[in-house]
């Protein structure tokens, strides 16, 4: 058997990124791998810094999806690859690149992850993290301005501008292909249950 890629994606602040860790770290660490979609944003060196603070980067154009979909090929076909690694302070991708290894259970994650179909048929499991708006904004504002050095202002500017009307055009419209819709993200305990239990069967029969 090749691996299990499963696909989690959800508005920003949903808590896709606590799922992804928590079902990882039900399982032995060398059975599982987590890329994040959000590693395969464009490298935009063509502009300048300012120019690139600009781009709206929750549409699904923004992501080089076409790479991450020749990436979970490989990954399926058992080879490692060397994924990308994207500064978000910069708004660039670094030179260095991050070895991936083909495990048992490769876990995907990031908003758009439901929404291109080619994508979506390298997926053996589909879930979708629903959480309230007003929760995924306030995590959303904690973390960029904690984690991205970036200030209350910009995070506010760039949340109405982009961030809420691509998660109503494309974000929220995902979950309709979603096998699984996880309410409330990382607090759900029986559905992060249900799912580690899965994926210790699927380990347990690639052994």
């Amino acid at each position: 058997m090749g691996p299990l890629i499963i696909g989690i994606a959800g508005g920003s602040g949903s808590g896709k990124t606590t799922i992804a860790h928590k079902i990882a770290a039900a399982v032995p660490p060398e059975s599982v791998s987590i890329i994040e979609h959000d590693a395969y944003y464009r490298d935009r060196q063509d502009l300048t810094f300012d120019e690139r603070c600009q781009l709206n980067f929750d549409h699904p154009e923004s992501l080089e999806t076409e790479l991450l979909i020749e990436h979970l090929r490989r990954l399926r076909e058992g080879a490692p690859i060397m994924a990308p690694i994207y500064d978000f302070k910069t708004h660039r991708r670094q030179t260095e690149h991050r070895k991936v290894e083909s495990t048992p259970v490769i876990i995907v994650e990031g908003i758009l992850v439901l929404v291109d179909p080619l994508l979506r048929a390298q997926l053996d499991a589909k879930i979708y993290v629903d959480t309230d708006a007003d929760i995924r904004a306030f995590r959303r504002i904690r973390r960029d301005i904690e984690q991205r050095g970036r200030t209350f202002e910009s995070v506010r500017e760039q949340y109405y501008r982009s961030v809420r009307p691509m998660h109503l055009q494309y974000v929220e419209p995902s979950k309709r292909w979603a096998d699984l819709i996880i309410p409330e993200g990382g607090e759900n305990r029986v559905a992060l249950d249900m799912i580690a239990s899965k994926l210790r069967a699927v380990i347990i029969e690639n052994v």
